[in-house]
């Protein structure tokens, strides 16, 4: 550090992990060629409806001014609707807020029921950017290990419980494992919850991407979910809104004033151009992306296919949801960043280290089959396998 520079290293950010996904672009960077399995995204974008919406808005002079804080009421009222029916939410005792995508619903919301030193319980594998989040509003993440399913131990969690505990935090459809809660088990959660004057935060960014039997379920819509449900969601995943930044939270009305505050300082309002495409995409509903779902429950059977090759030699839980597979791989001596090192510098197939989920003690990587066409995540899971082959 040059003398009269301020000191960096002291600040609270010091000490947060830089964001995984930039780290792994360097590197796919550096090796042209290189398929990407990493990003959380999927490859298709907004209906052309929300395109209309976009050029409508531009010729209206109001919508290049600020919006209200908690977002335009048009798309509040969509969203309720859409809450009610699809997720079974008692809206009416819920305020719903537009945020810029779910990411800033779970820091709004951490910023808005902790305060310095409190404690948010986080299963692990966690989501890198909730942890990160955590860290970010002066508090503590609290890891609890998920069982060989990846399923939350509701036993667990509540041994977790301290004095300081403010939030429970639930991501299902998971990122990064793909698994999909069952109902009992996030009613257990809640009612834990309930017990010990908690909040539960409920990350639902995926709730359309089931397959087979599996079905989502907001918890939020429970009979215990009382005055503590933080329901968040976001329009990156269905409607292919990743660079739009806008998603959506619903939460105990007696949180409003504080998250209208929190959500005036950090953006003031949600894009209107965003909102108003939202608006769009939501009014055309979930069949618009059942096609593309449809499509990823194929692709997902042919990734397991793939990985099957590898025996005992990888552990995979076959997931049901989101567009993830997260595989264990026990018995190498490389950490994961270094196996991930050397598949994309001599396999060009790039994936994400179980490190940055919170696995720290094995070797685990997450994979994603959203971002590409099906010929693109065959030929990157060809190139994986081989790695592994190779490698492991």
């Amino acid at each position: 550090m040059e003398p009269g520079m301020p000191n960096s290293t002291q600040t609270r950010m010091a000490h947060i992990q830089p964001p995984i996904i930039p780290l792994i672009g360097e590197l796919i960077d550096q090796n042209p060629g290189t398929i990407s399995l990493g990003q959380g995204v999927v490859h298709f974008g907004p209906p052309a409806d929300a395109l209309k919406a976009v050029k409508a808005c531009w010729n209206d002079p109001v919508n290049h001014q600020y919006g209200p804080i908690e977002g335009n009421e048009r798309l509040r009222l969509q969203i309720t609707d859409k809450l009610r029916l699809e997720n079974r939410l008692q809206t009416d005792d819920l305020a719903i807020v537009v945020t810029a995508g779910s990411n800033m619903a779970f820091f709004n919301a951490v910023l808005g029921i902790t305060k310095p030193g409190d404690e948010i319980i986080i299963p692990s594998p966690f989501y890198f950017n909730q942890e990160m989040a955590v860290l970010t509003a002066g508090c503590r993440p609290v890891t609890v290990p998920v069982d060989q399913y990846y399923f939350p131990d509701p036993g667990l969690i509540e041994d977790a419980i301290s004095s300081r505990t403010r939030a429970i935090v639930t991501v299902s459809p998971n990122n990064p494992t793909g698994v999909v809660y069952p109902d009992s088990l996030l009613d257990d959660l809640n009612e834990i919850c309930s017990r010990h004057g908690i909040y539960h935060i409920s990350d639902e960014a995926y709730e359309y991407f089931v397959y087979g039997s599996s079905r989502h379920y907001s918890p939020g819509s429970g009979t215990q979910s009382g005055g503590h449900t933080i329901s968040m969601y976001s329009l990156s995943k269905a409607y292919g809104f990743a660079g739009w930044r806008i998603g959506y939270m619903a939460f105990p009305t007696h949180l409003l004033e504080s998250l209208k505050k929190i959500q005036d300082t950090n953006v003031i309002c949600p894009a209107i151009i965003s909102q108003h495409a939202a608006l769009a995409a939501l009014r055309s509903g979930r069949g618009y992306c059942q096609p593309y779902v449809e499509e990823m429950a194929a692709v997902r059977l042919s990734v397991l296919e793939a990985l099957s090759v590898l025996g005992d030699r990888i552990r995979v839980v076959e997931p049901t949801g989101a567009f993830y597979v997260f595989i264990e791989v026990p018995n190498t001596a490389l950490s994961d960043m270094a196996l991930i090192q050397r598949l994309i510098e001599d396999y060009q197939v790039a994936v994400v280290p179980g490190q940055a989920f919170g696995i720290s003690d094995r070797c685990s990587l997450r994979v994603s089959y959203g971002a590409l066409r099906t010929k693109d995540v065959l030929n990157g899971m060809a190139r994986l396998v081989d790695g592994l082959g190779q490698l492991i």
